[in-house]
């Protein structure tokens, strides 16, 4: 556990990132890894399937991670503020409705998968793998994952953003391992990749949760026992309070990709395979500002809870300086060997490769080249989120997705093809990190001070 509230602000708050980065990067090191693997071993169309199942298996995941956020909120004030009988119940909670709302949603989605593809234009010589891949990843990962989602916020709550991450680390190597034995060894293909990714999970969430229940304080343990559990419904009101704009703001984000991979899906196989590619750098290059933001919610949550004003203003300028730096770099690297990048997804002989390195360059090049409006705009939004003000950044998230970037990604598509699409991305950002920079200098934020963090 690590206190917020004394220390150097910039050093606490990186610090604080780092392992929280780690740990991503390790998971979008796997992800490329993993695309890699399917295009270069199983094949275009394989690593199209793949492409198509992530922006479903996103929204599945967005609603609920967004009540993690409310509790992790939630856990950081009552634990800025001493109040550690708080931060037990919060905890509880939380892992309660993740374990029921996990078991319900995998059942629901394994159910429409079929039609949800067709729904969205996947070609017809995709579907069958996306179908497959879904539906396994659907039916086993889905408790572990959303249980390792619940372990995490409640560890990043209390200051410990360390202990998750060697177990993702873990679990990730474990992936590639299997993998590798999967796809290359035993010939498995797709479902090769959705099953190493069902062992890894599983066996992260079950070494966590006895990390959790045998080396954590007792404020944050979850027994198997149902009979010692403790649900609360006003804590979880305030979660969803809290966090029920957040989820809402990544179910629209997932919805959005889903909206977008309607968009792609038309122009065929080869451009379905390198917007699956790229965007796998696309969220690797994205990693530090997404986490230094998560950073500075905690750091947030915690001196709001303390009413530390003073050091939250800090607190953003050194992340604002740390991810522009960061980003600025990783951007330079991409826009340089974006081409080499590319070739490292696709078969030499693949009948798509010089399709895919074409497609995926021109967006790379496009979207990384607007990262410093998205790092601005998380990482003000961070703020916000910490402050439990997170109607707002649902709000402009909704203005600058729905409003702008989905609309004009369709209308674009006509005039300018896939390349339209990828120009709705930054233009979309631009929209949002205004609406983002206005709300926090407005200072109104300030206000949503969990009233019951001192009770």
């Amino acid at each position: 556990m690590n206190d917020l509230t004394q220390g150097k602000e910039g050093k606490q708050i990186l610090i604080f990132a780092i392992p929280m980065l780690i740990g991503n990067v390790f998971q979008q090191f796997y992800n490329i890894i993993d695309s890699i693997v399917v295009g270069k071993y199983v094949g275009s169309v394989a690593l199209a399937a793949v492409g198509a199942s992530f922006p479903i298996l996103f929204t599945l995941s967005a609603l609920i991670g967004g009540i993690t956020i409310g509790g992790s909120v939630l856990i950081s004030q009552y634990f800025g503020a001493k109040n550690y009988d708080k931060v037990k119940v919060t905890s509880d909670t939380l892992q309660i409705f993740l374990l029921v709302s996990s078991f319900v949603l995998s059942i629901i989605f394994f159910a429409i998968s079929r039609p949800l593809f067709k729904f969205l234009s996947i070609p017809d010589e995709v579907l069958p793998d996306a179908v497959r891949y879904f539906d396994i990843v659907i039916l086993t990962t889905t408790i572990p994952m959303f249980a390792l989602f619940g372990m995490s916020a409640i560890l990043r709550g209390v200051g410990n953003s360390k202990t998750p991450v060697f177990f993702v680390v873990i679990s990730l190597i474990i992936n590639i391992i299997l993998d590798l034995i999967f796809v290359l060894v035993f010939k498995w293909g797709v479902d090769g990749v959705a099953w190493a990714t069902a062992v890894a999970t599983i066996l992260s969430w079950v070494a966590l949760w006895y990390h959790l229940n045998k080396k954590e304080n007792t404020m944050i343990r979850f027994n198997l026992n149902y009979k010692k559990w403790q649900f609360d419904w006003e804590n979880f009101r305030l979660s969803l309070r809290i966090g029920l704009p957040s989820g809402i703001q990544q179910t629209l984000v997932g919805l959005g990709s889903m909206a977008l991979l309607s968009i792609v899906s038309p122009y065929g196989v080869a451009t379905l395979a390198a917007y699956t590619a790229a965007g796998r750098v696309d969220m690797f290059v994205s990693m530090p500002a997404m986490n230094l933001a998560a950073a500075l919610s905690s750091f947030v949550g915690q001196n709001l809870g303390a009413e530390r004003f003073d050091r939250i203003r800090n607190g953003l300028w050194a992340t604002l300086k740390y991810s522009t730096a960061i980003c600025i770099v990783l951007s330079l690297v991409v826009v340089f060997f974006g081409e080499e990048i590319m070739r490292l997804f696709t078969e030499q002989n693949s009948v798509h490769y010089n399709e895919i390195i074409t497609i995926g360059k021109e967006y790379l090049l496009i979207v990384t080249s607007f990262y410093i409006v998205f790092t601005t705009m998380f990482v003000v939004n961070g703020v916000t989120r910490g402050a439990g003000a997170t109607m707002v950044p649902m709000l402009i998230t909704t203005l600058s997705l729905w409003v702008i970037r989905v609309p004009l990604a369709y209308i674009l598509s006509h005039y300018f093809g896939s390349t339209g699409i990828w120009w709705s991305i930054p233009i979309g950002w631009i929209a949002g990190c205004t609406g983002a920079i206005l709300y926090y200098n407005s200072g109104l934020w300030k206000k949503h001070r969990v009233k019951t963090a001192l009770n």
